[in-house]
Formats: structure tokens, C-alpha cells, sequence
């Protein structure tokens, strides 16, 4: 069994839960995730299985999408609803629609963020979150991500109350933690805030309605169908770049060698999936640093 499974990961599980709990549904090791989710954020979460767990990290980089929620009067040590409140502020003063909208497009675009304390970014060799257990605060490197879009899912155009809140749809780049987003949110307002909800709606080419629940996971494994469910290798490169090869170059790349890059990828940067005329993916090239023009296979997904 190979390829990916999207899984539609509940509220209350790490990535690495899910990771342990479906070797034992699908009666097998080699399972890998495709980047960390927080425990209580739900949504999508690609499942490799078998060769694809060369491929996760493609993935992992790839584009994301989120549906959240903002909370604005109050900020928490983690900066969502599981955090202790550390500031608190009333909104006495009503937010306009457009005060909102044009504090979302300001945050449109190239954006630099300081990840939470409570993450599992790594600084001098220990993650963020095991500092913060410990109560300790260290400086955080800062760092760019790219925020495609943002759309405001209320159609008020007054936002009244002790405590606002109101839902939100983004896209961003690897990287981007939507929970300072929101914290950023309500700073660009004028107020402490906090990410009350979210549910993560793509990841790279998966969304939504391609994930399985446990339960379904469970259910068609008992029935011998879930193989119907697993999604080729293939389907998790396809936002890559593709380079069709003949039989002759084939045996080439399986074997590693070093090739001429065409001129159609000459300008690329990152990795290039080289495949075959049916379009199945052999391996994941680069431009070699030491010999211009030419370019190296990073990973070899099929050699047989």
C-alpha cells in the first residue's frame, strides 16, 4: 500500500497520534505526516504511506488554506482559546467592516511573524513549547511567510460588543502561523486578541472533501476498499514542475545520474519532478550548486 491518505484530523490529537493510531487501523510502519497540526485545530492532514514518505516534505511545503476564527478584547499565553488570558482589553468603540477589510488587506502580501512561545520551532537545539512548560521566554528568530489571501467570512458591517469575533478564510505560504495572524489582527485594531477556532481546508493538492475520518478509515479498511481512497504520489507533486523523460533517460535518473537541465527549466528554482510519458514521477531533481546547467536528483522515488 502506497500514496497519500488524507485524513481529516479531529480536535484533541497531535499529527504524531494520528500517525500512531493509523498504523495500527492499516497494519503498518511506514506512515509518515505532512507537517504539524496543533491538537485542537481540525481540518487536513495528508497521510504517507509506503514509498510516499519521500515526498512528505513537498507537501509539507506547499501552499496551505485555513478557516478560522478571531477573537479581539483578550490575548492568551498561547495565542488560542487553550491559553491562560494574559491582556484584556473591552471594545467599547464599534469596528467597521472597513476598518476589518482594510486591516486584512494590510496583512495581504510578504509578512514578518514571531512564531509563539508555545510552537515547535527549534531554538539552540530545544522547541519553543518546552521553554514555555518551563515558564522561560527566549528570543524568537523572526521570520517571512506570504499571506495570498484573505477573506472575511461575516457579512456585518458593524462589529459591536465587550468581545468581537468573526470568522476568516486564508491562504499562506509554509511557515505561517495563523494564530499570530491573529494576534496581529487585533493589534493592527487597536486591541489584544486571540485565534478562537480553525480548521485547516487544504493542503497542497488535498482538501476537504478528499479527507476520511477515522471512522471511515476504520470502515473501508475492514471492507477491503480503502485502497480506493489512497491518492497516487503523483497527486501530492502535481503544483511542481514536470520534466517527461523517454525509457532511454529513465534508466539515467533511476540509477541517479546527473543531467542536462532543458532550457524550459533553466529559470526554475527548486525542486523539478522528472516522470514518465504516463506521467509517473521518478524522481525529484535540482540545479547542482557546483556545475551549472546541469541539474541532480535530490530523491529517487522509483527504481525498479
Amino acid at each position: 500500500m502506497e500514496g497519500i491518505l488524507p485524513l481529516y484530523k479531529p480536535k484533541g490529537m497531535t499529527s504524531h497520534d494520528c500517525v500512531f493510531k493509523l498504523r495500527k487501523i492499516l497494519k503498518m510502519k511506514k506512515i509518515g505526516h505532512t507537517g504539524t497540526l496543533d491538537p485542537d485545530v481540525t481540518g487536513v492532514l495528508p497521510i504517507c504511506l509506503g514509498r510516499a514518505t519521500k515526498i512528505a516534505e513537498y507537501i509539507t511545503d506547499a501552499g496551505k488554506a485555513y478557516e478560522g476564527e478571531v477573537t479581539i478584547g483578550y490575548s492568551t499565553s498561547t495565542e488560542d482559546f487553550s491559553g491562560e488570558i494574559i491582556d484584556k482589553k473591552e471594545v467599547k468603540q464599534p469596528i467597521s467592516r472597513e476598518k476589518i477589510l482594510a486591516v486584512l488587506a494590510k496583512l495581504t502580501g510578504e509578512i514578518s511573524q514571531t512564531p509563539p512561545m508555545y510552537s515547535a520551532v527549534k531554538v539552540n537545539g530545544k522547541r519553543l513549547y518546552e521553554y514555555a512548560r518551563q515558564g522561560i521566554t527566549v528570543e524568537r528568530p523572526t521570520r517571512n511567510v506570504t499571506i495570498y489571501s484573505i477573506e472575511l467570512l461575516d457579512d456585518r458591517d458593524i462589529f459591536a460588543g465587550e468581545t468581537i469575533q468573526f470568522r476568516f478564510r486564508v491562504a499562506c505560504s509554509k511557515g505561517t502561523y495563523i494564530r499570530t495572524l491573529a494576534v496581529m489582527i487585533g493589534e493592527e485594531l487597536g486591541y489584544p486578541a486571540h485565534m478562537s477556532n480553525l480548521e485547516r481546508i487544504q493542503s497542497a493538492a488535498f482538501t476537504l472533501q478528499d479527507c476520511l475520518t477515522f471512522e471511515e478509515i476504520e470502515n473501508r479498511t475492514g471492507q477491503g476498499t480503502i485502497s480506493e481512497s489512497i491518492h497516487p504520489l503523483e497527486t501530492a507533486l502535481s503544483h511542481l514542475p514536470k520534466y517527461t523523460i523517454n525509457d532511454t533517460l529513465a534508466k539515467k535518473v533511476k540509477n541517479g545520474a546527473v543531467l542536462q537541465i532543458p532550457d524550459f527549466l533553466i529559470k526554475v528554482k527548486g525542486p523539478i519532478v522528472l516522470e514518465t510519458d504516463s506521467g509517473l514521477a521518478l524522481a525529484i531533481y535540482e540545479h547542482h550548486q557546483q556545475k551549472p546547467g546541469l541539474m541532480k536528483p535530490v530523491k529517487v522515488l522509483r527504481n525498479d
